[in-house]
């Protein structure tokens, strides 16, 4: 059995583009490094830190079971984007530590892998996706076989169907690459766009469609999962097994896509692989994200027999001021050859990160103001989803 390894120290840095780390410290000198980035929501994330900091200083880095279940379960009110998003770094830093003081890849931890490479998927376009055809032959060059792109700009509660052209010609244009592609309707549409544009893609075979619908509306994704063929896939905005039951017990998804820095980090993206498995779905972690988060999703990927794709955020369009390979010390290990991404063989997350650089970015940025999402309105002045 092994001795206690306390943690005695929990620092966060707002790094660009739009990203939050966590670093934690024990009394044997090793350190965890974890992402518990909230897009938009930057500052209410450092707040939760400040309540786990003074709840976790002194416990054993050992217990993550424990650790883990005290964040969520102690407190009266649990769950949600914010509590969740913090306690997904704490955890992902604490398996980081496990795993390099142990010398093995945290995928040993889990069981070991089940295959020895991640398929992987980029985006092509931006918020307001228009000529896509460079994007994805510039895409294809760097080794990726599928790309994902958005399927709409702003679009309102009923609107023309001519709109929604342009969607199928994107698809049209990727497809003669010979790429496979992902289409993220992003929650924009309502019910009665959705159905017209999936039904429209269906004959173009997309690899999936992403939150055809906003999070709220499981029984309307159930039913339009009756309607079309097409893989639908969602789970951004879902942020432990339970927010995922409704839509597992409707038959309402076919690809689970929980984001490890939103959902409980590692131990519940690691349980919500073996449940979604139950219900036949697979497994396509969500992460337009950092090095860390990726590299916190690739060790589960390893593991589950259910993983289908892995999203990662190369050369995205939110990333300004830094990139997904910018706080590595050792970039390679990203490296994609023929749409896969070698498994992690380092210790813990089996990446390293360059701690200085991350220090410098974090001294500058915090003084900063916070990314936040655009806000969309319409012709007629209408809040419109984003």
């Amino acid at each position: 059995m092994s001795s206690p390894n306390k943690i005695t120290k929990i620092e966060v840095f707002r790094v660009p583009p739009r990203w939050l780390f966590v670093r934690v410290e024990t009394e044997l000198g090793i350190v965890g490094w974890g992402e518990g980035t909230l897009e938009g929501h930057t500052e209410a994330i450092e707040g939760a830190y400040k309540d786990l900091t003074e709840r976790f200083i002194g416990w054993d880095a050992e217990q993550i079971q424990d650790i883990w279940q005290h964040a969520y379960r102690s407190r009266f009110y649990r769950g949600g984007p914010v509590l969740m998003s913090a306690l997904s770094g704490l955890d992902i830093a604490l398996w980081d530590i496990k795993g390099k003081r142990y010398g093995v890849p945290i995928w040993q931890l889990l069981g070991g892998k089940v295959r020895d490479r991640v398929k992987v998927y980029v985006w092509v376009g931006g918020d307001k996706p228009a000529d896509v055809l460079d994007g994805a032959a510039s895409r294809r060059a760097q080794g990726f076989t599928a790309v994902k792109m958005n399927a709409t700009d702003a679009v309102d509660w009923i609107d023309s169907p001519a709109l929604l052209q342009d969607t199928l010609a994107r698809v049209r244009d990727v497809k003669t690459l010979g790429l496979d592609v992902g289409i993220d309707f992003h929650g924009r549409l309502h019910k009665g766009m959705t159905k017209q544009l999936a039904k429209a893609l269906e004959p173009l075979k997309p690899l999936f469609i992403e939150e055809p619908l906003l999070p709220t509306q499981a029984e309307e994704i159930a039913d339009l999962a009756r309607m079309v063929s097409t893989p639908i896939a969602l789970g951004e905005r879902l942020y432990s097994r339970h927010d995922f039951r409704p839509y597992l017990e409707r038959r309402a998804i076919d690809i689970a896509q929980p984001d490890v820095a939103h959902c409980g980090g590692i131990s519940e993206l690691h349980r919500l692989a073996s449940y979604t498995e139950t219900y036949d779905v697979a497994l396509a972690p969500h992460c337009p994200l950092g090095p860390i988060a990726l590299a916190a999703c690739m060790q589960v990927d390893i593991s589950a027999p259910n993983f289908f794709i892995q999203e990662m955020s190369l050369q995205m369009h939110y990333n300004e001021g830094a990139d997904l390979l910018t706080y590595l010390v050792d970039p390679t290990v990203f490296t994609v050859k023929n749409g896969y991404v070698e498994a992690l063989d380092g210790p813990g997350l089996g990446i390293e990160i360059n701690e200085e650089l991350v220090r410098e970015a974090a001294s500058k940025h915090v003084s900063e103001k916070a990314w936040r999402n655009a806000v969309w309105k319409g012709e007629d002045g209408s809040l419109r989803e984003w």
